[in-house]
């Protein structure tokens, strides 16, 4: 059951974010990939956050994707914000934010972001059947 791809768009508010993050549950559960449910329900839910605080003012939406190949599963989501890409920071322990990157390292096995014409996309790659030995 490889190749599978699923888009959506959601509107750049707060409210979109649990959404978002529900979407990819119910795609997840319908590829039969629930073991990934949460770590990318938690990907998502953490870059459409930054995406809604970033890029509010810039476009009026965010996407979604889900892509399956070579077993492995990516979770991107894009923005129209350009003029800056995200970076992941060390947050210190007494501020309230600037931790998303980071939790977004710690769910993937990898993970990165490229600009396209408008804006760019925050990917990660989680990888299919991670707690299975390979002999």
């Amino acid at each position: 059951m490889s190749g599978r791809t699923n888009t959506k768009r959601f509107r750049l508010r707060k409210d979109s974010v649990p959404v978002a993050r529900d979407h990819v549950r119910a795609i997840l559960t319908l590829w039969l990939l629930g073991e990934l449910a949460d770590d990318a329900e938690s990907i998502v839910g953490e870059l459409a956050a930054n995406a809604v605080l970033h890029a509010k003012g810039i476009g009026e939406f965010f996407e979604v994707g889900l892509r399956r190949r070579d077993g492995v599963l990516i979770v991107e989501v894009s923005d129209s914000f350009q003029w800056r890409m995200p970076e992941r920071r060390d947050a210190d322990l007494d501020d309230c934010d600037g931790r998303g990157l980071v939790i977004v390292e710690g769910l993937s096995d990898k993970w990165g972001v490229r600009p396209r014409e408008t804006g760019k996309t925050v990917w990660a790659h989680l990888v299919i059947n991670r707690g299975e030995a390979v002999c």
